[in-house]
């Protein structure tokens, strides 16, 4: 099984970033222990602060992989683009968010990538790539 992680901006500075609201463990690393839990998965993974990017590897990987996990950052409240990317492609996309984000700001209770996407999972910390990851391999 093929899984796409594609992580939007500034998550690229977890472990850094605000760590009482996104922990304190880099992504690599985590990773790293979901690749060991889950050794019959391939895993492809990019993040990139650039929207464009991001649209980019939702194009490529849209068509081949079995599942694309997605965490958009703050690019889930503002970009139509990715939104219509995600309602192009044929791969199933989870949109994952570490923090829940109805319960901060206003602005982020707004998402244009939850209405194409397969399903939701937020506010459980960097576990919500694991249980996308076992939602795909249920499927």
């Amino acid at each position: 099984m093929e899984i796409t992680i594609i992580n939007g901006p500034n998550l690229n500075l977890l472990g850094k970033r605000e760590p009482e609201i996104y922990g304190s463990q880099g992504f690599e690393a985590y990773l790293d222990s979901l690749k060991k839990q889950f050794p019959a998965c391939t895993f492809h993974y990019l993040q990139s602060n650039i929207e464009g990017e991001l649209i980019d590897a939702l194009h490529k990987y849209g068509f081949s992989s079995d599942g694309i996990i997605l965490n958009a950052g703050a690019y889930t409240h503002t970009s139509v683009g990715i939104g219509d990317a995600i309602k192009a492609i044929e791969t199933p996309v989870i949109e994952v968010h570490i923090s829940n984000t109805f319960a901060r700001e206003d602005f982020r209770h707004t998402s244009y990538i939850t209405p194409n996407a397969t399903g939701l999972i937020l506010g459980l910390g960097l576990d919500v790539y694991r249980l996308a990851v076992e939602s795909f391999r249920n499927t």
